[in-house]
């Protein structure tokens, strides 16, 4: 008898988590959290909602990890190894994500560039702002993966 409750709460959890899957795919909030992507990759910068990047793209950025933008992020095995399966389960999902942009880089994706086209350079380099990679400078919730235009507030 255990063995039948055994493969019925496998079926159930596959079931929720494929449930899961599916309502993140449409939903450009973002993916749900997972606590040691958002420790290790957001103690240097906002932890980017998977859904920005194509999956094929977050697997060259986690591939290189010793040269990640100019810095050493190098993970232990065990932990590299479970942002990866993160990423390549909700990366990709969401309309934004629809080609790979170059060098990796969300800012030269062509959403971001369309949905940016009014901001200036000048803006990016304010001090308040620094680059168009600090999101949470103009997106207060850029964090719990909201982008949305009425929740920007872009500094002085």
């Amino acid at each position: 008898m255990l063995f039948r409750w055994t493969y019925l709460v496998r079926g159930c959890i596959a079931l929720v988590s494929l449930a899961t899957s599916a309502l993140w795919a449409g939903s450009d909030k973002g993916p749900p959290p997972l606590p040691v992507y958002t420790q290790e990759c957001g103690s240097c910068h906002v932890a980017f909602p998977a859904n920005l990047l194509p999956k094929a793209s977050w697997g060259r950025v986690m591939s290189d990890l010793e040269k990640h933008y100019g810095s050493d992020a190098s993970l232990d095995p065990v932990t590299q190894k479970q942002i990866e399966s993160w990423l390549q389960t909700y990366g990709g999902l969401g309309k934004r994500a629809k080609e790979e942009p170059p060098q990796e880089r969300i800012t030269r994706s062509v959403w971001f560039e369309r949905k940016h086209r009014e901001v200036s350079a000048a803006t990016f380099k304010r001090a308040s702002i620094k680059s168009p990679a600090n999101c949470m400078a103009c997106h207060r919730d850029a964090a719990q993966g909201d982008f949305e235009d009425h929740n920007v507030s872009i500094p002085k």
